[in-house]
């Protein structure tokens, strides 16, 4: 991965702030205050812990709990050989990033009230809002939003509002949000403390925005009939203009703030395998970044002829042993993901993301611009990401060029690829394009239907039910295969 400066991943941070956030909150009359007085805990917690704690939390679930961990199944960039039954589309309803989400939510609430708060603080807190906010609608569908943090004010049964709401409502939509947070943090004399992203570099904060702006209203096209929002952000200065611009948290080579699986069972690393999706895309391009995101066989560096191949998605273990599939003979991840602590970033979003974007949009005929240098850049900023020189031919293979034939595919493919691991992001662009087109395994338990969406949490059902089942009801029944109001044809 590109240079960047490593800054320390606070991961223990959320029980110091919300300790320190109790003691804030629970403070008793002046007749007690001597008695209150502990010399051991602060008395006030400075916004910045907050701070540090909302993005290393959400930067580590984006990149392994979800990213790795589980959307990479889904996603097509890892199969399982046994035990993840998620590869074989049993949702679940990943309630526990659910909760995280709901609570960091509440951070962000309470770090927008502390003392040593301005208005830099809370634009940044509008950015990581939106953030999750759209993670919650996307994974879900409708969601709690406006009623959404309203516990700490004693409202536990929030309604759900409606994705199109959540994105477009012109005052508190996710776009509306962005675009006030993007003006303040472009015109902000304020400072923060506790940017473990940006290390309080305000003008990157803002191209973030801007570039989820344009993010979001790429998922929501369908839907628009006025692109002149997407052509502005397209014509200004104001996005992300080089990976030096990447919202990427690195991870570092000392415990406890490395990459996860470095520190995991070896079991569990070995569970994620190199699918034939993958391979038979990095084969068509003759691709040299499988040399970094996964390894050869062992079975072939053994034999001393060095080869990489998938594994089908959505087989079961029964399956796998019937057909005789040597296991020895499939990729597993490469290095940066086992056998270097600080090999990859956690990662909320890459410049090339953003180059793909317009590329897109000038294909379909959105905005004006020229869509070879959009996506040319995207394919060049990939390979700078990840310190793989590109080769001088690459672009002029037919597989890749965009020569007329098949270019919004091929767009689109090089940019699912270019999230891999990347939270649910590939994910929502596949559910959004169908690009590329994933099959269900022969195992799957979806009735061979792909699916668009988690499960309610249990605990909704139980303590919110009636603005739970109102919601069902909306998307058409509380199951994965019901569709999101972007993503409907």
């Amino acid at each position: 991965m590109i240079g960047t400066q490593k800054i320390k991943i606070m991961n223990k941070l959320y029980i110091l702030s919300l300790i320190s956030f109790t003691v804030l909150l629970g403070s008793c009359t002046d007749e007690f205050d001597e008695l209150n007085e502990n010399p051991n805990s602060p008395e006030t917690v400075d916004p910045q812990f907050l701070l540090s704690n909302i993005i290393s939390v959400e930067a580590d679930q984006n990149a392994f709990s979800q990213g790795f961990r589980l959307a990479n199944y889904i996603q097509q960039f890892a199969a399982s050989v046994e035990f993840e039954r998620i590869d074989r589309y049993e949702m679940g309803t990943n309630s526990e990033y659910w909760n995280t989400i709901f609570q960091l939510l509440s951070d962000i609430k309470s770090m927008r009230e502390l003392q040593g708060s301005n208005d830099a603080y809370n634009a940044v807190g509008d950015v990581m809002q939106s953030f999750l906010f759209s993670q919650l609608t996307d994974m879900w569908g409708d969601v709690p939003y406006s009623d959404a943090v309203n516990a700490l004010d004693g409202q536990f049964t929030p309604a759900y509002d409606t994705q199109e709401s959540i994105y477009t409502n012109s005052d508190t939509g996710i776009l509306a949000v962005l675009e006030r947070a993007s003006t303040t943090l472009e015109n902000s004399n304020a400072t923060i403390n506790g940017d473990v992203l940006f290390n309080g570099d305000l003008n990157k904060w803002m191209r973030f925005a801007n570039s989820l702006r344009l993010r979001y209203l790429m998922r929501i096209s369908k839907r628009l009939t006025d692109y002149s929002e997407i052509q502005a952000l397209a014509s200004s200065d104001k996005l992300m203009q080089s990976n030096a611009d990447n919202a990427v948290l690195p991870y570092l080579t000392s415990a406890p703030n490395q990459y996860p699986m470095t520190l995991s069972a070896l079991g569990l690393y070995q569970e994620h395998r190199m699918t034939t999706t993958v391979d038979s895309v990095l084969t068509l391009w003759n691709d040299p970044r499988v040399n970094v995101l996964y390894k050869p066989t062992q079975a072939s560096v053994n034999n001393g002829q060095p080869e990489f191949k998938g594994l089908q998605n959505g087989q079961g273990r029964e399956t796998i042993a019937a057909r005789g599939i040597d296991l020895n003979d499939v990729s597993l991840f490469g290095a940066i993901f086992r056998d270097v602590p600080d090999g990859v970033d956690a990662q909320f979003m890459q410049y090339s993301e953003v180059q793909f974007a317009l590329a897109e949009a000038v294909e379909r005929g959105y905005i004006t611009g020229d869509v070879q240098a959009y996506y040319e850049a995207g394919i060049a900023a990939s390979f700078e990401y990840y310190t793989v020189e590109l080769p001088e031919e690459y672009l002029s293979q037919e597989t890749v060029a965009l020569n007329g034939t098949d270019n919004l595919n091929k767009i689109l493919t090089q940019k699912w690829f270019s999230l891999i691991s990347n939270g649910h992001e590939a994910w929502f662009n596949v559910r959004r394009t169908g690009v590329p087109s994933l099959k269900p395994g022969p195992d799957n338990l979806n009735n061979n239907k792909y699916p668009v969406r988690y499960l309610y949490p249990e605990s909704e059902q139980a303590t919110n039910s009636a603005n739970y089942k109102i919601a069902a009801e909306r998307i058409g029944g509380d199951n994965i295969n019901s569709q999101n109001w972007w993503e409907k044809e």
